[in-house]
This record gives C-alpha cells, sequence and structure tokens, in this order.
C-alpha cells in the first residue's frame, strides 16, 4: 500500500507526509527509552534498529533484518524509509525535549539503512 496506493492519492508530495505520518504515529506511543524504540521496530515489522553512533548533536542508527533485505532488493519499485524517519525523529525529540529531523540512506550493497538523526 505504501508504495503503490498512497503515492496514487498523494503524489509528488508522499515521501514528506509519509514523513508526517511516521510523526504522527509516534505522537500516540507511549516510547520513552531507546529498547522500547527497537523493540517497536521489530514489532512492526520495520527491522532490527541498532544505535551505532551519538555525537552531541548526531546519532546514527542501523536499521537492518530480513525484511530491510527484501525491500532493498526488490525491483517493482523504488522503497524509501521516510515513515520510519518521521517516526524516529519524534520519538527521539520526546526523549530528549530536543527537535530532531532523520533521514536515511540506502545501502543495497551491505542491505542496510543508515538513519541519521539530526538535532535541530
Amino acid at each position: 500500500m505504501r508504495y503503490y496506493t498512497l503515492p496514487d492519492f498523494l503524489g509528488k508530495d508522499a515521501p514528506y507526509l509519509l514523513y508526517y505520518m511516521g510523526k504522527n504515529m509516534a505522537r500516540q506511543t507511549e516510547i520513552s527509552t531507546m529498547d522500547e524504540l527497537y523493540e517497536f521496530f521489530q514489532y512492526m515489522g520495520w527491522g532490527e534498529l541498532v544505535l551505532v553512533k551519538e555525537k552531541r548533536k548526531e546519532m546514527v542508527f542501523k536499521l537492518s533484518g530480513h525484511m530491510i533485505e527484501k525491500r532493498l532488493n526488490q525491483k517493482m519499485f523504488e522503497v524509501d524509509f521516510r515513515m520510519e524517519c518521521g517516526f524516529m525523529a519524534e520519538i527521539i525529540c520526546q526523549m530528549s525535549d530536543h527537535t530532531y529531523e532523520c533521514f536515511e540512506e540506502k545501502n543495497h550493497k551491505e542491505n542496510f539503512v543508515e538513519i541519521k538523526a539530526l538535532k535541530g
């Protein structure tokens, strides 16, 4: 549905709206720790999320697993992780009381997605 129906309805704004859909989903959850965030990603089938680097104004996560590999290697449509990024940005904001924006970078060769959370 994310890659077929929503782009038809949302048009060229689909990536932006998916990001804000993720933020809205996060506002309706009660996640207060990183472990709960990791569990939520597993529960939703979004993959295995791990914090790999943390600096003063940046966090770097690795999103991997069987479902991520399948999404990255299929040839039917271009995949994105905008909803996951929006969700993470809002959750990290709630946990830290700072504004964050998240961006993804797909690594097709090694079958994972790097998500950077930048403090705003």
